[in-house]
């Protein structure tokens, strides 16, 4: 810190002393100006005279009046002017005793607001300058009575000069405390959507697999002793379905990884180019999956085909758990117009299909996948039983933004 900077500190820290040296060097100045002879003739002379002693007196007075100015600017300068207006009626020669009010017009100026600074300029000029003219002893034209006019509107303009750029300084200041907090907000934000985000991809994961996982596990439980070759072939599928969770998983992890970490997911993302594997893993465990396919071979955006498998893949597993053993699923995948449509069906109970709307995470992340990319979700029971899944998503994408409705 520069010792200009160390002496600002300090100059803050203690105000009142501050202002007290202030009054003192205006003290200083209109003593030694009052031994000027503005009548010399030539150069101005010094020392060929002496102050009366009451200018002394009124010098004095509005001197100490300025070591409170920051406290009560307008009683300041109420007080000033007067001694200020005393001195331009009887002093002959004239002291400057309206250097004081200066410097308080100037105070009033830079602490207050505009319209006041006007009111106080003007009315400070006006009665000085008018009571110097008309009863003051120099004649109405003397230099001495114009000075006082200059120097009072000298005043109030370097004083809303002063006000006018620390309004500015703070303005700049708040503006950019105000950026600062919402790039933060923005930040934490986009942390928030990025978890949500996380967090859905990880229960689609989770909840597919582990379903495969403890259908396979049953079967063979249940024919591990009758039909050993059967519970060799459903123990494989609980395998497959395991690594394929773990390659899932640890790609999905991959995403929190640092740019600067040795391995990154190398497991292809997932997509409608493995609709037909998704479906081999659900028929594997037992689901009748019927796909049909007619988007004329749309290559969708990676958030539009991933969010389309995902909820393919959420809506099978629902049908796994829920529709009873002897369900039947229908996947298929249209493209109409600028959107592609996912339907998936299945002729189940209904039931307990319905009750994962209320109770689970399966339908929210669905939707919550589909209003981010500004589509549509329609769920629920079917006519004569089952449940029904429609998903409309744009095939370009156009994300909600902040504050925007969904």
């Amino acid at each position: 810190m520069s010792t200009i900077d160390r002496a600002r500190c300090r100059a803050r820290a203690h105000p009142l002393a501050l202002d007290a040296a202030i009054a003192a060097g205006v003290l200083v100045c209109m003593v030694v100006g009052s031994f000027v002879d503005p009548q010399g003739e030539g150069d101005v002379t010094w020392g060929v005279r002496s102050p009366d002693l009451l200018s002394l007196l009124l010098m004095t007075v509005g001197a100490a009046a300025l070591v409170f100015r920051r406290g009560a600017p307008r009683t300041v300068l109420a007080i000033t002017g007067t001694v200020s207006l005393v001195e331009c009626v009887t002093g002959d020669p004239r002291a400057p005793v309206a250097m004081a009010a200066v410097v308080a017009l100037f105070t009033v100026a830079s602490a207050t607001d505009r319209p006041t600074t006007w009111r106080a300029g003007l009315l400070t000029m006006t009665v000085l300058t008018g009571a110097a003219m008309l009863a003051g002893p120099l004649p109405w034209y003397a230099q001495e009575n114009l000075a006082i006019f200059a120097w009072t509107g000298i005043g109030a303009t370097a004083g809303d000069a002063v006000r006018s750029r620390r309004a500015v300084v703070q303005a700049m200041r708040e503006r950019a405390e105000r950026a600062e907090r919402t790039r933060e907000e923005e930040a934490r934000r986009r942390v928030a959507e990025e978890r949500l985000r996380i967090a859905r991809d990880l229960h689609d994961v989770v909840a597919h697999h582990i379903a495969l996982v403890n259908v396979q596990a049953g079967v063979a439980a249940h024919v591990m002793d009758k039909r050993p070759d059967q519970a060799k072939e459903a123990l494989a599928h609980v395998r497959d379905a395991s690594r394929s969770a773990l390659n899932e998983l640890r790609a999905t992890v991959g995403l929190l990884r640092q740019s600067g970490d040795p391995e990154a997911p190398t497991e292809p993302a997932s997509g409608l180019s493995r609709l037909d594997e998704l479906a081999g893993t659900f028929r594997s465990a037992g689901l009748r999956v019927e796909v049909a396919r007619a988007d004329q071979g749309t290559t969708l955006p990676a958030a539009v085909d991933l969010a389309a498998y995902r909820i393919i893949q959420e809506a099978l597993t629902n049908v796994q758990k829920h529709a009873g053993p002897d369900a039947r699923a229908e996947v298929s995948v249209v493209r109409v117009g600028p959107h592609i449509e996912v339907t998936v069906l299945d002729d189940g109970s209904g039931e307990e299909t319905a009750t994962e709307a209320g109770g689970g995470h399966g339908l929210l992340g669905m939707r919550e996948r589909v209003t981010a990319l500004r589509g549509t979700l329609t769920t629920g029971p079917r006519y004569g039983g089952g449940f029904r899944v429609h998903a409309i998503l744009p095939v370009k994408t156009r994300t909600v933004a902040t504050g925007e409705p969904a």
